[in-house]
């Protein structure tokens, strides 16, 4: 069960000018659920993409990259669920283009106008007469979908759909910012098992966009781990139409572009945090916040031993104040210089280490208050500089174990 996720009215999700969207249920892996979406997009909108750095890259992966570097102006995606299209081979790249050819055809516009991406089960073939049915019919009904739609077609082990929208007042005019992900598994950034898409009807520039992804992405999506396994498919996007109006957003010195990225950038870390919350056998929604670092590696060093250790996840589980597991993955997180003797350690309000050991005053009853919540927060002072970090993390419980022992069945 997700922790503390709701999922917004239909009412609040405000559609974005200029994107357009249609799904289908073509029974990829299972029957009479959305499987197959398509986003069909305005000519003259900017589109970026940031990618897994998973060596076994999965086919739509390295299509979408291709696409992307050709520069032809992408004018619509497909996404299918049930079936990841990774470690397929020569086979599975061909797959993938087809699926492209085919959903241009439709459309009338070029493959290299098209993105694929792909999601679920690794290692086996998409069942391809019924994904091109599929796509058929999504797009059929591209303009009679809405968002939560598209959040629920581009599921698999989500247990909710994820999706988030907002807008604001810039220079006279209303920008929306609408977007969906899906992740609950295999979820480590650089990136995780997710696929992101975050649309606004602001006008920016493909240059600025494209800056602005990697920017956005290390504050959102990047900052996230549900079991510390990157996986194969993952892929983040972002589409601008331009359909708001108002001049061309080039550079950061413009005056709209710190609210518009600002904006992208908080649906973003709410998507990835919704990621967490309803990460696969989820209770617990835990925030690990680094301070006083030297730099930001070793700030992200220190904040991804404490969130990928499973000794650590699973006593947020059980609720049991054993927080000297924290302590050890902060010792082996790898900064050989770090002087235990300065680090502090906190759960939420409650000062647990003092200068490297047992503050004099903590209480196992006050660390176990905390870890009984739903939402917490440890947060470490290395005394080493200034530079802060914060990452998303989860608990690990019994049902982890389930889903992935059962995910084929």
């Amino acid at each position: 069960m997700a922790v503390n996720l709701i999922v917004p009215d239909i009412s609040d999700l405000h559609p974005v000018a200029g994107v357009r969207l249609g799904f289908a249920k073509a029974h990829i892996r299972k029957p009479d659920r959305k499987d197959v979406l398509v986003v069909a997009i305005d000519e003259g909108a900017s589109v970026s993409g940031v990618f897994t750095q998973n060596r076994f890259c999965a086919a739509p992966v390295q299509v979408c990259r291709e696409h992307l570097q050709a520069g032809k102006g992408i004018r619509a995606l497909v996404i299918n669920t049930g079936c990841a299209n990774a470690g397929t081979g020569q086979p599975g790249l061909a797959d993938a283009r087809a699926t492209c050819a085919h959903l241009a055809s439709a459309i009338g516009v070029s493959p290299q106008q098209t993105l694929v991406f792909s999601t679920g089960v690794i290692l086996e073939r998409l069942p391809m007469e019924r994904l091109l049915k599929g796509v058929e019919a999504a797009v059929a009904a591209v303009g009679q979908a809405h968002w939560l739609d598209a959040a629920q077609a581009i599921m698999t082990t989500d247990t909710l759909p994820k999706v988030c929208s907002r807008q604001i007042a810039v220079g006279g005019r209303t920008i929306t910012v609408t977007g969906v992900s899906k992740g609950a598994g295999m979820i480590r950034p650089n990136m995780a098992t997710m696929l992101g898409f975050v649309a606004t009807d602001a006008a920016v520039s493909q240059a600025l966009l494209d800056n602005w992804m990697q920017r956005i992405t290390d504050a959102s999506f990047n900052r996230v781990t549900v079991d510390g396994d990157t996986s194969t498919n993952d892929s983040f996007v972002a589409i601008a139409t331009g359909k708001a109006g108002g001049a061309l957003i080039d550079s950061d010195s413009h005056p709209d572009a710190a609210a518009v990225f600002n904006l992208m950038r908080d649906v973003s870390v709410h998507l990835a945090q919704a990621i967490v919350r309803d990460g696969e056998g989820a209770t617990k929604f835990i925030s690990v916040r680094v301070e006083q670092a030297g730099n930001e590696a070793e700030a992200l060093k220190v904040a991804y031993a404490v969130a990928h250790s499973p000794l650590v996840k699973t006593a947020f589980f059980a609720s049991d104040p054993n927080l000297g597991r924290i302590l050890a993955a902060i010792g082996y997180a790898g900064i050989d210089d770090l002087d235990v003797s300065r680090v502090q350690l906190y759960l939420d309000d409650v000062w647990v280490a003092k200068n490297g050991g047992r503050h004099p005053d903590y209480r196992e009853e006050d660390g176990q208050r905390v870890m009984k919540q739903q939402d917490i927060t440890v947060r470490v002072q290395l005394a080493r500089g200034d530079v802060a970090t914060t990452v998303w993390t989860c608990d690990f419980s019994h049902e982890y174990v389930s889903i992935n022992a059962d995910y084929r069945s």
